[in-house]
């Protein structure tokens, strides 16, 4: 094999875990290459054209803050923009966006093309390469023959690990429809010594637009006035379109059960284990058998394409019933199938293997970010590869590397999850994983963590200039209604109650219409008042949070050479080999008894050991 170029920092795939760490790596100053088997499948939305949700927006808008792209993008491609939940409290509101799958790949990729320190690299990567001695990567070995030094290396290879799709009987090896698998890769993780287990995940049925009878079916349209995912988004101007909504029926839900004898997910061809919160219509029939209809929303893949997507109806059922199933429902009698449903098997690494910074515990420069650490969907994938990049680069840089606690961010709780407790599930993001959601709400992402992305050197001037005053702006706000008395109390107060608008607030106050405080900064003041009780409650659990996590544990502890441990405690924290005691206290089959008991030694090992290094959060 030949010696060819060399990098700071080498990313293997460009989907939207390899795009953001791309994008931080060089931004930070490193020297970095993308490899990626076909350029015209960057940042390709393989499943759903749609950026955002619940919980998934907010993850959004924390890549955002800190100076991540995938905001930016989606708020250029989207053709619907939603937010969710509006009825409901600001700890669950999550923008979402309909997006052009085109426009966004576009998007995407014109950006990427920007950056001064980034070679993108059509190569097949096979091979990690090694200094054994040292157990540190320095680069990988491709297909071609060539070869690729680096000083570290983060994987983002999405489903094409060993990828093996399912279509009925069917089945051949690909990383996504009509694309080539990553076969030696995953071999080469098992020669490192890394552990492998597979994961399954699934796609619907495409349909043509002009085949669908969308008057008989309920439309569904987005916000009049589109919210951003980008805190530095002026507005969405492009042209919005609409949604539909139909329902599956007895029909449709008779044909699936017929069938489930030719359904790869029941005879035995599929073997791992797929999205319990997003399951294949066929599971949805089976496991939830006492309910008449499930819904299925149709939406558009962009504004110049006939495609539409068929949420709803994932499915790895075979041809000749996806086409009776399809022409069973509503609005759907004559569709024509574009490209039929498929499930996917492949490779994942069980996460607790990683550091919290996603760096592999037994090798140095080895970063994974996305579907490879057990995760699903955009968002998630998003996060860790923005993270990934920004410690790829910190660690080249010679700086302590970034982690985000489970009271920072949301993609702290993903990455904490992952690490601390692993999965065996396709992992999504949900707000009920948040014990301090109220804190991690979408319209506070930029103060929570656009300061850090400052620091760290991924927030521009043009995004700090825009957030500080905004900043500014909330704290005028708030002091202006303070000060002002009424009746009642002080016109801060006026805005905790729920039936009192913001115009009524002009009325009694003048000088609101004359200043020139955004929709915005009044919505971050409102929501400040009127949930200042139960932020205030939140916060003191965060203190009692961080105090535990404060209490780290000393690197390399021997968790064998506690007699007072159960030997299961001693086997998972040993595995898990926790920063804290309050990571320690989250991982699964530990209980109150084990902390104890690792408290007591905590305060022994103080008084004995005072210069003992520990890891650092």
């Amino acid at each position: 094999m030949s010696s060819t170029e060399r990098f700071d920092v080498i990313v293997v795939g460009g989907g939207h875990a390899g795009v953001e760490a791309c994008w931080a790596a060089a931004k930070l100053g490193c020297k970095t290459a993308l490899l990626t088997m076909d350029v015209e499948a960057v940042a390709r939305m393989s499943c759903n054209p749609a950026i955002g949700g619940t919980a998934k927006g907010q993850m959004v808008r924390e890549i955002d803050a800190l100076g991540g792209l995938m905001g930016l993008t989606a708020d250029e491609a989207g053709i619907q923009f939603r937010l969710l939940h509006r009825s409901q409290g600001p700890a669950v509101w999550a923008p979402r966006a309909q997006a052009d799958r085109k426009r966004y790949h576009q998007a995407v990729l014109s950006r990427l093309r920007e950056l001064e320190n980034l070679k993108i690299l059509t190569e097949t990567a096979e091979q990690i390469l090694l200094d054994t001695s040292s157990r540190k990567v320095i680069g990988i070995g491709c297909a071609s023959g060539r070869q690729y030094r680096c000083r570290a290396l983060i994987l983002t290879p999405g489903t094409f690990l060993r990828g093996l799709i399912h279509l009925g009987s069917q089945q051949w090896p690909a990383g996504r429809i009509d694309e080539k698998p990553a076969e030696k890769l995953g071999e080469s993780l098992e020669r490192i010594g890394l552990s492998l287990s597979r994961l399954k995940t699934g796609t619907p049925p495409r349909l043509d637009a002009a085949t669908i009878d969308f008057d008989s079916l309920e439309a569904q349209p987005g916000d009049e006035e589109p919210v951003p995912f980008s805190f530095i988004s002026p507005g969405i101007t492009q042209e919005q379109v609409q949604c539909w909504i139909s329902w599956t029926n007895s029909r449709t839900h008779q044909i699936i059960r017929s069938s489930l004898d030719r359904a790869p997910l029941y005879t035995g061809q599929i073997s791992a284990i797929g999205p319990r919160y997003c399951p294949s219509i066929e599971t949805k029939i089976v496991r939830f058998a006492d309910k008449a209809r499930h819904q299925v929303f149709l939406e558009p893949e962009g504004l110049d394409t006939d495609w539409i997507y068929c949420n709803g109806l994932s499915t790895s059922l075979p041809r000749d019933v996806q086409e009776q199933m399809v022409h069973s429902v509503p609005g759907l009698e004559q569709a024509r199938i574009l490209r039929h449903g498929y499930a996917i098997e492949y490779d994942f690494v069980l996460p607790q293997q990683l550091q919290p910074n996603l760096e592999v515990k037994s090798i140095s420069g080895l970063f994974l970010a996305g579907q490879i650490n057990g995760t699903s969907g955009y968002e998630e994938a998003a996060g860790q590869g923005l993270l990934a990049g920004i410690n790829a680069a910190r660690q080249i840089a010679g700086a302590e590397s970034i982690s985000l606690s489970r009271d920072q961010a949301y993609i702290g709780v993903l990455i904490d999850d992952l690490v601390t407790k692993g999965t065996d599930e396709p992992y999504r993001m949900f707000t009920s994983r948040a014990e301090f959601r109220l804190c991690l709400r979408s319209d506070n992402a930029d103060q929570r963590l656009t300061p850090l992305g400052r620091k760290i050197g991924l927030v521009d001037d043009r995004r700090w200039e825009i957030f500080s005053a905004k900043q500014e702006s909330i704290k005028q706000l708030s002091e202006m209604l303070s000060s002002r008395r009424h009746a009642r109390g002080s016109c801060l107060d006026l805005l905790r109650r729920p039936d009192f608008s913001l115009e009524q607030l002009r009325r009694i106050l003048p000088a609101l219409a004359e200043a020139d405080f955004s929709a915005e900064v009044f919505e971050a003041v409102r929501i400040a008042a009127r949930y200042a009780g139960y932020i205030e409650r939140q916060d003191r659990q965060v203190e009692r949070f961080r105090k535990l996590e404060g209490k780290r544990i000393p690197a390399n502890f021997d968790y064998a050479s506690m007699p007072h441990l159960r030997a299961e405690a001693r086997e998972r924290l040993s595995a898990v080999a926790p920063l804290s005691l309050g990571q320690a206290a989250r991982i699964p089959g530990i209980n109150p008894a084990d902390i104890a008991v690792l408290m007591i030694q905590q305060k022994l090992s103080a008084h004995t050991e005072p210069d003992r290094p520990a890891r650092e959060i």
